[in-house]
């Protein structure tokens, strides 16, 4: 056989090949952060309910989903490992205090013009009209409406001679 013949076979185990280390890595490290779950962590099942780790074993988990509800649940269907803060602002709705980023935006943007002047008094100071080159209908001459007019294409009945 001809290495031709041979390419399209061996392009297609190379592309199985790749698929499946992907996903290999992808279980390793889902597998990893479930062997890092403690007692407290806060975390997501595969359905989607939020929780507090409460006791970890071999192959289940068993969860705090609220006061006096205990739920055990497999390992594997713990979908995320949780941060506090990520947890606490989810569940619980506490945002973090980020304290750093209370200047970053000002409230208005007259400190951003670098003027030591109020932003009233940059407003007025500016008496005249700003002209944009746009004319009302009742300020443009009738001899350009009519030219306009003329310039449309006349409608009719629906005979075409450009058929």
């Amino acid at each position: 056989m001809s290495l031709v013949t041979l390419l399209p076979f061996i392009v297609l185990i190379g592309a199985m090949f790749l698929m499946t280390r992907s996903a290999k890595k992808k279980q390793q490290q889902a597998a990893e952060m479930r062997d890092q779950m403690q007692p407290g962590s806060g975390i997501r099942t595969i359905g989607g309910m939020y929780a507090t780790v409460k006791e970890v074993n071999d192959d289940t988990v068993l969860l705090d989903a609220g006061p006096g509800v205990d739920l055990l649940f497999a390992k594997n269907a713990i979908a995320t490992v949780l941060t506090d803060d990520e947890y606490n602002r989810i569940v619980h709705g506490i945002e973090h205090d980020l304290k750093s980023d209370a200047d970053l935006v000002p409230d208005d943007a007259s400190s951003l013009t670098g003027n030591d002047e109020p932003a009233d008094a940059a407003g007025a100071s500016d008496d005249k009209p700003v002209d944009l080159g746009k004319k009302d209908a009742a300020e443009e001459p009738a001899d350009a409406a009519e030219a306009k007019a003329e310039d449309e294409p006349k409608k009719t009945d629906g005979d075409s001679e450009a058929k």
